[in-house]
């Protein structure tokens, strides 16, 4: 499709605060939360686990996604960021996980809760105050809904706290969205396929033009 750069330029300008995220839980103003396990996850998994087993999968604006206990139940530990603690707390009080609450040292005014089982840890903070020292670095991340999510002005800070927190062999299945800026304002936000090789110029072996694929049509459809 053309690139219809005014509205890109208009969509840059566009900015969303915590406090905005947070109302939108508040008054649940959620559509970008989905109930069931995502299609294009459970189409793409073997990608991300290449035949391997027990891996550290990261959640970055995990929200209450339930891929998270998908995975969980799989074996694969889950560690996820958000800046919503009731998003959090509805995650683990909607799938049955007891848990437990604990400050983080490193990050003022953060907080990580625990499942009982010790697989699942998610961050209440902002995604600008984790760093692999605090979180670790992991085998697989799965971003179906952060990179479109984050201010547009914002994404080269993203990447900076994305990249350094992939292992050696880490597969990162990344989902954006295509579809006509001038018709819908965002989040989610078009970012152009060449924004994201830009971006993304240091990860050396990764393909993501599979899901970018993948989704094209779909969020065509949708927005019209």
């Amino acid at each position: 499709m053309s690139d219809p750069s005014e509205s890109i330029k208009t969509q840059q300008k566009r900015v969303l605060s915590d406090d905005d995220w947070n109302k939108k839980w508040e008054t649940r103003n959620i559509g970008f939360h989905v109930e069931r396990v995502h299609p294009l996850l459970a189409e793409f998994l073997n990608e991300m686990q290449n035949g391997r087993t027990k891996l550290s999968i990261f959640f970055p604006l995990c929200g209450k996604a339930v891929d998270m206990k998908w995975l969980a139940d799989m074996g694969h530990t889950i560690v996820g960021v958000d800046v919503s603690e009731l998003g959090i707390k509805e995650f683990f009080t909607e799938q049955n996980i007891l848990y437990t609450e604990e400050a983080v040292p490193e990050i003022p005014g953060g907080k990580v809760f625990k499942s009982a089982s010790g697989n699942i840890s998610l961050y209440c903070c902002s995604i600008y105050n984790v760093s692999s020292s605090v979180i670790g670095k992991f085998d697989g991340i799965w971003d179906r809904g952060a990179m479109v999510a984050v201010n547009p002005r914002d994404r080269q800070r993203y990447t900076s706290v994305m990249l350094p927190l992939m292992a050696e062999d880490c597969r990162y299945l990344l989902v954006t969205c295509e579809y006509n800026p001038k018709l819908y304002k965002g989040p989610p936000f078009y970012v152009p396929e060449s924004e994201l090789e830009h971006l993304l110029a240091d990860v050396a072996g990764m393909e993501f033009s599979a899901i970018l694929i993948a989704i094209s049509s779909i969020i065509t459809k949708m927005i019209s």
